[in-house]
């Protein structure tokens, strides 16, 4: 059995593990950093592709918002639930009426664009999640989230947000612990300068993007949710039920988007309402360019507007308002949010490339960039090193690195990974295959070896 200092063992230990996570997980990450990048890349061109059904005329007697449903109603063509609206309360923009589409998928909706000056139907489109993406960008982020393969290809988001926070901690480990005293001038220490380098400056942007990335996970994410319930770190929800039941605040609240194929129950809503509750919403205080009103659902909830411009400063405030008393019944101020709430609304902004407008758009496309490059340095660094396969040994196995470790750190580790296995089930399951695969490797480089001792 090959024996060595507990120092070095734990450095290799820290080396097998960095080379084990960035060979099979760096593709993963690879592939959401560019599909990141193109996300936050798009919302210019996208506009510019939609320009028609983003502009109205500048000039001229706005009609009312009852009056722009109603034209959006006339262009459907099919009839449809009412789901939302978003008035246009700046010059030149169109009025969004969006309507449930049981055809659609989660958190779609079909959205008519009204010119609120000549009531003209300027765009008829998918529109996705409270950011209201346009096509472009939605198939962009179908396959930033998904691969484009639904749920089951959410679990490589997940595998890429589960790692990529212990990735760059474990190389800012190892450098720490391995960084030579002379600096030499060779390809390998090249390459491996620019990798730690970009991983130094990266850092902080894989520890945020890790953690809101987790916040949107299939698995991951319900215990993070689980989490900030324990601690009361939920998103401030308003009351909408009028018979004074209270309503339970919505974990997924800073990232959900709408309801999209659900079918909402019938219900004639007085599409004068409209403009009325605007009104009262904006003598309530609610003064953003951007709002969402939502009609009820049933007779017992209250109409709900909210505030939905995501930039600095945030203006995220809503109230709910009861229809036949016209009055406001709840509200939520954004500034009366608990801390951790309003850091998970503003890193989650961050991530979509909301909150400081184009810098950080131009910030997102240069980390996203230096990430694919880090990745790609990292994987040439592999290849400069790589052993001929008559060079393998068991001391180049992870197992091997742990089994070198002292009995404490054994068990250490052990626990470590039971814990990290159960809040981010992904990277157990992942973590378990990567020990499988090890130990098969491990099991071959020691049969071989005492092969050649027989000899």
């Amino acid at each position: 059995m090959t024996t060595c200092t507990p120092r070095a063992a734990w450095i290799n230990l820290l080396r097998r593990f960095h080379f084990a996570i960035g060979l099979f997980v760096g593709p993963f990450i690879f592939v959401a950093a560019l599909t990141g990048t193109l996300y936050v890349a798009t919302p210019q061109l996208e506009n510019l592709l939609w320009h028609d059904a983003l502009t109205a005329e500048r000039s001229g007697q706005t009609h009312s918002l009852a009056e722009q449903i109603r034209a959006a109603e006339k262009a459907l063509g099919q009839p449809l639930t009412l789901y939302a609206m978003r008035p246009s309360l700046t010059p030149g923009e169109t009025t969004r009426v969006m309507f449930s589409d049981p055809t659609l998928g989660e958190s779609e909706s079909r959205a008519l664009f009204i010119d609120p000056v000549t009531l003209a139907v300027k765009g008829d489109m998918t529109v996705y999640g409270t950011s209201g993406i346009l096509p472009l960008r939605q198939w962009i982020d179908y396959a930033h989230r998904s691969l484009l393969l639904g749920n089951v290809g959410r679990l490589y988001s997940e595998l890429a947000a589960s790692w990529m926070w212990l990735a760059a901690c474990g190389g800012i480990a190892l450098w720490f612990l391995t960084r030579p005293k002379r600096r030499l001038n060779n390809r390998v220490q090249n390459n491996r300068r620019l990798h730690v380098t970009l991983g130094w400056i990266l850092l902080g942007g894989m520890l945020l993007f890790s953690a809101t990335g987790l916040t949107w996970s299939q698995w991951a994410g319900g215990n993070v949710d689980k989490l900030r319930a324990t601690f009361n770190w939920l998103t401030p929800q308003v009351n909408t039920q009028l018979n004074g039941q209270a309503m339970a605040m919505d974990p997924h609240a800073e990232h959900h988007g709408h309801h999209g194929g659900m079918v909402m129950p019938e219900m004639t809503t007085d599409l004068v309402l409209f403009d009325d509750v605007l009104h009262l919403a904006q003598q309530a205080g609610l003064h953003a360019s951007k709002i969402e009103i939502r009609p009820p659902k049933s007779s017992d909830k209250a109409w709900t507007v909210t505030e939905i411009d995501r930039s600095w400063p945030t203006q995220v405030d809503a109230v709910a308002i009861d229809p036949e008393k016209m009055q406001v019944v709840d509200r939520t101020n954004f500034e009366n949010f608990p801390l951790m709430a309003k850091l998970t609304r503003w890193g989650v902004d961050f991530h979509m490339g909301l909150l400081f407008g184009l810098m950080n758009q131009i910030l997102l496309i240069a980390f996203g960039v230096a990430l694919c490059v880090m990745i790609v340095v990292g994987y040439r660094l592999w290849w400069i090193r790589r052993p001929s396969p008559a060079a393998y040994n068991p001391m180049m196995t992870l197992t091997q690195s742990w089994c070198d470790l002292p009995s404490g750190g054994r068990l250490g580790m052990i626990g470590l990974a039971v814990l990290f296995g159960v809040a981010m089930p992904v990277m157990g399951v992942s973590l378990l295959l990567f020990v499988a695969v090890d130990v098969l490797r491990w099991r071959m480089a020691s049969a071989a070896g005492v092969a050649e001792s027989v000899e």
